[in-house]
C-alpha cells in the first residue's frame, strides 16, 4: 500500500510539486518520504519537458520565426535578461510549476544542462521547505 501512495505523490509531482507535498501528508506518508518522493516526481516532470521540448521548439521557430520577429522586445524577454536561467530556475517551482517553467526555459533557448541544474536546485529548495513548513505546522496543531 505504501508504493501506491508514493507512485501517487511521484505522479503529482511531476505535474504539480506543490499539490504533491499536501497530498503526501494526506496520504499519511513520512514528511521525509512525502519531500523526497514529490522532488523526484517534479525532476521526472521537468526532463519530461526537456526531452519533448526541444524538438517543439525547433518545429515552432521554423514555423513562426518570420511573423514574430518582435518578440525579443516583450516583457518575458526583458524579465528573463534580467534574471536569467538562475532566475527561472529557483523560482519557477515556486510561481509557475516546474514543468511549466522548464518548457518556458526551453522556448526561450537556453542550454538544457544548465537549465536542469537550476531547476533541480529550485525544486530541491521548495520541495524541503514547503515539507518543513507543512511538518512544522502540523506538529504545531497536534500539540495544541
Amino acid at each position: 500500500m505504501e508504493v501506491v501512495k508514493l507512485v501517487t505523490v511521484l505522479g503529482i509531482g511531476a505535474v504539480e510539486l506543490w499539490a504533491a507535498i499536501p497530498a503526501g501528508f494526506a496520504l499519511g506518508l513520512h514528511p521525509a518520504a512525502t519531500g523526497i518522493t514529490a522532488a523526484i516526481g517534479a525532476m521526472v516532470g521537468v526532463l519530461i519537458v526537456m526531452i519533448l521540448g526541444n524538438p517543439i521548439r525547433t518545429w515552432l521557430v521554423r514555423k513562426h520565426s518570420a511573423t514574430h520577429k518582435d518578440t525579443e522586445h516583450g516583457r518575458i524577454y526583458r524579465i528573463w535578461n534580467r534574471y536569467g536561467v538562475v532566475g527561472l530556475g529557483l523560482l519557477a517551482p515556486l510561481l509557475t510549476g516546474a514543468a511549466l517553467g522548464t518548457a518556458l526555459g526551453v522556448t526561450l533557448g537556453t542550454r538544457t544542462g544548465r537549465l536542469l541544474f537550476w531547476m533541480a536546485i529550485g525544486i530541491v529548495l521548495w520541495s524541503g521547505g514547503l515539507t518543513l513548513a507543512i511538518a512544522l505546522g502540523l506538529g504545531g496543531i497536534a500539540a495544541l
